[in-house]
């Protein structure tokens, strides 16, 4: 299989894999606390991301890593740490995960962003477009009327805070894609996300008796989200352009729509949907500038 076809599937892969976590989360953390929910969901992913490190014999490659390799590892973990937590707790708040999906959408327009501002990038009008487009749709799904404290929809904030913290995070990654291995990438983000959790289960004093039913969805979002999902989307890195992996990894939302309807019953106000389809536009113009920009030279 050709590299680019492989980065393809992959990238697939990743955004069906996400965005049922959107889904499996959503089920559960409608039943257990949000520290419950992060240990019980990352202790698990840490066992499955061992076994897979261990039947790879990946592990074997953690003495070969430099002093500066571990320094980026536990950067890029921590970011991702913060990140996750903000995106858990914008699925917990906001009644729709379909609208948690769009609003996410934003997340390349703050990558473009911060490597405008801070690598100095430059970005054409195609990708100007795009950004104007995303962030008007953003715009559009937060929106909720009313005074300024009662501006936007409550759960928003935490959303785009969750942007911009991913968005350093992708930017580091990409840069040290290729000296660190994705598995170590996404078990470092896992392991620094269950001791946070187990932090906050003690701090609560709370304990891990929870319905069954939530165990079952957090068992089966735990193989799809600490898993799949952050290997996938280190994998695809590897592969292809992440301008064109952001571009694929817009039919997220349409999974995440596609799967609220079936489970919850629920579908996004139209405007929220109107707004969403400005995301996903957005998106696509952004990554297709970035794609010219680099055909181009």
């Amino acid at each position: 299989m050709k590299t680019n076809t492989k980065g393809i599937f992959l990238a697939l892969a990743a955004a069906f894999a996400v965005s049922n976590v959107y889904i499996f989360s959503k089920s559960a953390l409608n039943e257990v606390h949000l520290a419950q929910f992060g240990t019980l969901w990352f202790g698990l992913g840490i066992i499955w991301n061992l076994i897979f490190i261990i039947a790879t014999k990946k592990y074997k490659k953690i003495i070969f890593l430099e002093k500066r390799s571990w320094a980026i590892l536990s950067l890029i973990a921590s970011l991702e740490m913060f990140g996750t937590i903000f995106f858990f707790l914008s699925v917990n708040t906001v009644e729709n995960p379909a609208t948690v999906s769009f609003l996410a959408n934003i997340n390349p327009l703050l990558i473009a962003t911060l490597g405008f501002v801070v690598l100095k990038e430059r970005f054409n009008i195609l990708e100007g477009i795009g950004m104007l487009v995303t962030l008007t749709g953003a715009f559009i799904i937060s929106y909720k009327g009313g005074g300024i404290n009662n501006f936007f929809i409550e759960g928003s904030q935490y959303v785009f805070i969750s942007g911009i913290i991913y968005a350093f995070s992708t930017v580091i990654a990409k840069r040290n894609i290729k000296k660190l291995d994705p598995s170590f990438l996404a078990l470092a983000r896992i392991l620094f996300l269950f001791t946070a959790s187990v932090a906050a289960l003690f701090y609560f004093g709370l304990g891990l008796r929870i319905p069954s039913s939530a165990l079952v969805n957090i068992g089966i979002g735990s193989v799809l989200g600490p898993f799949l999902t952050g290997t996938l989307g280190y994998f695809t890195l590897k592969f292809i352009d992440a301008s064109k992996a952001s571009m694929i990894g817009t039919s997220r939302s349409l999974f995440v729509l596609l799967g609220a309807f079936v489970i919850f019953d629920k579908v996004p106000a139209s405007i929220q949907l109107i707004g969403g389809s400005f995301t996903i536009l957005g998106v696509i113009l952004i990554s297709t500038g970035k794609l010219k920009n680099k055909a181009n030279g």
